[in-house]
């Protein structure tokens, strides 16, 4: 596994090696003690899938509000993904930025996500699956939200014709720095 750091403080980028031959390929979705070797404990006491239907589907930005501490590895098992962080913590030297990258099936790269840091992700193929591996029980009452396009973190999300998304993360407020 190949470990790389993000310009989000905590936020790095995984990739574990495809193994191919005639029959396919092995790819390990997840390795804990590969983490631990770079110095990230992480343990997983979650595992979701999210499927979306369409392409343009924008799922986000949400995170787990203190002291509800919710690492996640993210991986799209089916299908392309445009993911997206933003540093909400305003004690993180990278308070108020973003980071994004393409997630897919064919490359293989997870997106690990430190805590307090809100995600999310737009569907850039019909069809696709993005598996979270979750290092805290979820808390309902600790939900927080940053709207997809709010104007303090200018995230850039890919054109879209016609965008998909459920009126809760449509009708977040702006964000206050």
């Amino acid at each position: 596994m190949t470990i790389e750091k993000t310009n989000i403080e905590g936020a790095y980028l995984l990739q574990n090696k495809y193994i191919e031959d005639e029959r396919g390929y092995f790819l390990r979705l997840f390795c804990n003690n590969e983490l631990k070797k770079a110095g990230l404990d992480f343990e997983v006491k979650q595992a979701n899938t999210s499927y979306s239907i369409k392409k343009g589907t924008l799922r986000g930005m949400h995170y787990q509000l203190a002291p509800y501490a919710e690492i996640k590895v993210v991986r799209c098992i089916k299908g392309k993904i445009f993911d997206v962080i933003a540093d909400v913590r305003k004690d993180s030297p990278t308070y108020g930025q973003y980071f994004s990258v393409e997630l897919s099936e064919e490359n293989g790269k997870m997106l690990y996500i430190p805590p307090y840091v809100a995600h999310g992700f737009q569907t850039l193929e019909d069809h696709s699956m993005i598996c979270y591996f979750v290092g805290a029980y979820f808390v309902p009452d600790a939900y927080g939200y940053l709207r997809w396009d709010d104007p303090s973190f200018n995230i850039k999300w890919p054109e879209c014709e016609n965008r998909i998304m459920s009126e809760k993360d449509k009708n977040i407020p702006d964000f206050k720095f």
